[in-house]
């Protein structure tokens, strides 16, 4: 019997979104629990080698079943149905058909490309200009996303310590890139990096030691090169540096825009600072930059969320500030240097070690910010194919992060209500001025998962590009 392939998992984890309480989803965020979970716990149940074996005989050459408690969602797609049971796949003449007129529409503007493939044969469906290089705008996420993910892992953590100084009687604090740190009691935007907890350790282990009055420094050094964003000073996006706080919001906000510190280092070192104090410890005169002592122990540690949460979170939400963050960590991790030249360099070698070509293509940054950037449509449903192989399960949460239209993220309002795409269509968006694009994966009527990626440019504005692409989207999903 052959292995169940991933389309078939993430297939009836895609409708089951149409189950979601959307009022837990915005309370507790998609990528902590409900939604990811489920789908993480279906793949478990029905993977030949996770989960457990709820039932028939020992040693039997079959799949295991799922828990009674978690029965399938999408029976056409589930484990042990027969071939014929499922809906008939569209021939690929008659998505062509669908696809074509609705490709022409003017208000995608005058340059447009598609790709549409089969994850689990690696058929191309559809095809125009597909291998044609495109600004991508945040669709170039995905390729931010795979290339983390195949450089550190889904589950590697990012470390922020506190250490002892050179100078006596002081403490420094050592940003290590973690873009989900927060110096508030309760973490807004999930699991992450906590000052709050960072600060508690640290006095904790100061007055073991003897000492309540330090001088606090701090290091953000692991990165290099410029911190602003070559588009300069912008909302959507903060100085680019291995230690912040909350993004560099000054406010409760965890997404979308909104002036930022200039400053993210020194305004998390005095938050820290203000937290030590809270908890006993004088910290004499203003958090200035320092080294570390040399060959020193950490005296307090806090870690980011897994790789994989700040993939989700930043797919979802279109994070810039977590994109910049992840294409730096791969760099480190590729042995070049944290700064947009080595991400850019770091992430094309990574995507082409996965077999990707990535001729023609220049990630300038992580986030899709740079009109620089240039992928071809190809290339993104090569990715999402490459993320639905079961030979890559640590490139999973590139699917899992995925908005989910009419529910979450950036697709929360488009294909929403009772647009029969509503919970199917599952795809990163990408805007710039001019720039369009919509890149994912979707269930057909036949249970086949379909990744595609529409990129279009001159668009005479979003609005119109936008209800195209969702039209384009919704086609693909055989819907009418």
């Amino acid at each position: 019997m052959p292995l169940v392939k991933t389309w078939q998992l993430t297939a009836g984890a895609a409708v089951a979104g149409l189950a979601l309480s959307v009022a837990a989803v915005t309370a507790a965020g998609p990528w902590d629990s409900g939604q990811r979970k489920a789908e993480r716990d279906a793949a478990a149940s029905w993977s030949r080698t996770g989960g457990a074996d709820h039932g028939g005989a020992a040693g039997a050459e079959r799949l295991p079943q799922a828990a009674p408690s978690a029965p399938g969602v999408l029976a056409a797609v589930g484990p042990g149905v027969p071939q014929g049971q499922a809906a008939a796949a569209a021939p690929a003449g008659t998505l062509a058909a669908r696809l074509g007129p609705l490709l022409a529409d003017p208000a995608l503007g005058t340059v447009r490309t598609a790709s549409v493939v089969d994850t689990a044969t690696g058929q191309v469906l559809y095809e125009s200009g597909a291998r044609t290089a495109m600004t991508p705008a945040s669709t170039v996420k995905i390729a931010t996303a795979a290339a983390v993910l195949a450089a550190l892992g889904p589950e590697h953590r990012i470390r922020t310590t506190v250490v002892p100084g050179a100078a006596p009687g002081q403490i420094v604090l050592v940003g290590g890139g973690d873009p989900s740190l927060t110096a508030k009691r309760k973490n807004p935007a999930g699991a992450g990096g906590s000052l709050v907890v960072l600060a508690a350790d640290a006095a904790q282990a100061l007055k073991a030691a003897g000492t309540d009055t330090v001088t606090l420094g701090y290091d953000d050094s692991l990165y290099s090169g410029p911190v602003r964003h070559p588009i300069g000073v912008n909302p959507n996006i903060a100085p680019v540096t291995a230690l912040a706080a909350d993004e560099g919001r000054p406010d409760d906000s965890v997404s979308g825009p909104v002036d930022r510190t200039d400053d993210p280092a020194g305004a998390a070192a005095r938050a820290f600072g203000a937290l030590l104090a809270e908890r006993g410890i004088t910290v004499t005169g203003e958090p200035a930059r320092a080294r570390p002592a040399a060959g020193v122990q950490p005296l307090a540690v806090t870690r980011s969320a897994p790789v994989a949460g700040l993939v989700e979170r930043m797919l979802t939400n279109s994070d810039n500030d977590i994109a910049e963050a992840l294409a730096r960590q791969t760099a480190l991790a590729s042995g070049r240097p944290a700064s947009f030249e080595g991400a850019e360099k770091a992430v094309t070698e990574r995507l082409a070690a996965l077999g990707i070509d990535t001729s023609g293509s220049r990630f300038a940054d992580g986030s899709g910010l740079s009109r620089a950037d240039k992928v071809s449509a190809s290339l993104l449903t090569g990715l999402l194919t490459k993320a639905a192989d079961p030979q890559h399960p640590e490139l999973r949460p590139v699917l899992t992060g995925l908005p989910v239209a009419g529910f979450t993220g950036t697709l929360r309002a488009r294909n929403a209500g009772t647009s029969p795409a509503a919970g199917l269509v599952r795809a990163k968006t990408g805007t710039l001025t001019g720039v369009n694009s919509l890149s994912g994966t979707v269930v057909d009527p036949a249970g086949r998962l379909l990744a595609f990626a529409f990129l279009t440019a001159n668009s005479p504005g979003p609005q119109g590009a936008e209800k195209g692409l969702d039209k384009l989207a919704a086609a693909v999903a055989g819907a009418p």
